[in-house]
């Protein structure tokens, strides 16, 4: 087994000065240990763009209706999508796949067709998903991360589609982060206060209805506060999840089985890492989180979980189009304990 002191000494003996490449050097290393060798190589990058819809949409809680969902997914067919640029330029396989768009995009060529429902219920009023959902999204994300383990990807970035789908990532932040509600929740994709105000009343009277299903009401007419999970973590990804996101949680939990490289996106995709984390700690080790985006509260999740981006761009698009333009940045640290001379081949002198 490779060591953190065998990796670390290698990179300090690149002829530079010691630490000097700063976060290249951290994710050099980070790299090095996921992939227990001394000579990393990113292989065949593959990015997953998962779509699906939310029943909470229906509440009014984003700006965009949910029919912007289905025709992104054909417009990303097309070519024509932020995802799609970013993917081409930085040579990724780009897999377009609809996990639960409502609407029917089995005939669309370029999508692939791993629907297990037109949306997911409205979780103002009841689970958003069964636990056999919950399950089967689960495993449509594993199936496709072996998908691209056999065509031979060792990194791998994952994307979405799904109008309304900050709201369960802000009650999941707020859930699994111990954050007020009221610091999770943002303009999404474009909600003034007014909007703001109404999707935190929203969010707040269905986990309160969660918690009296599940016999503890805690709301009594006041603010929602921060607490700690008192169901099982599955519980509160079915209740609140949406397909493309439980997907995504699935993707990010076999590829670290399988020793691959997580880069991970924006808001909503950070939230199904905090997600993956919760169910198995170990995940993080296999993470590189790529952007902190525009949305209000994506940094206060990043630090509650002790991770630092490497871009902050203002980006709120989604799509994976922030883990995507990170990309060059983990092609250099590889690069860097690569393709660097060391002291001793360079004839230089060792002066620390």
């Amino acid at each position: 087994m490779i060591t953190k002191d065998e990796i670390q000494h290698k990179i300090d003996n690149l002829n530079k000065p010691k630490g000097s490449l700063g976060r290249l050097e951290e994710l050099t290393l980070q790299i090095c240990l996921i992939q227990q060798t001394l000579e990393p190589r990113l292989n065949h990058p593959c990015h997953l763009l998962l779509g699906g819809d939310h029943g909470i949409e229906r509440e009014g809680v984003s700006v965009s209706p949910r029919e912007v969902t289905w025709q992104q997914m054909i417009n990303f067919t097309h070519g024509g999508g932020g995802v799609n640029m970013f993917s081409r330029q930085h040579g990724f396989d780009l897999s377009i796949v609809d996990v639960g768009v409502d609407y029917d995009l089995s005939q669309v060529p370029g999508i692939l067709n791993r629907k297990i429902a037109r949306g997911t219920k409205n979780f103002l009023y009841e689970p958003a998903m069964s636990e056999a959902e919950y399950q089967q999204a689960i495993k449509v994300g594993a199936d496709l991360v072996d998908a691209c383990k056999g065509k031979g990807c060792n990194i791998l970035s994952i994307g979405e589609m799904g109008i309304g789908n900050t709201s369960p990532s802000s009650i999941w932040m707020h859930l699994f982060c111990n954050i007020p509600l009221e610091e999770c929740i943002g303009a999404g994709s474009g909600l003034n206060n007014d909007g703001i105000r109404h999707k935190y009343e929203v969010l707040s009277k269905a986990i309160a209805g969660f918690y009296g299903s599940n016999g503890s009401n805690r709301s009594n007419g006041q603010p929602i506060k921060p607490i700690q999970p008192i169901s099982p973590i599955p519980t509160i990804l079915a209740y609140f999840g949406g397909f493309e996101m439980v997907a995504a949680i699935g993707a990010m939990l076999r590829a670290a089985e399988l020793r691959m490289i997580i880069l991970v996106d924006g808001f909503i995709m950070t939230a199904c890492a905090l997600a993956a984390i919760q169910l198995r700690p170990e995940v993080k080790d296999f993470m590189i989180f790529a952007h902190c985006g525009d949305e209000s509260g994506h940094k206060r999740m990043l630090d509650a979980m002790g991770a630092n981006s490497l871009l902050s761009l203002g980006l709120r698009l989604g799509e994976g189009t922030g883990a995507l333009c990170a990309y060059p940045i983990v092609d250099s640290a590889v690069r860097m304990i690569n393709e660097m001379n060391n002291f001793q081949n360079a004839n230089i002198t060792k002066y620390f």
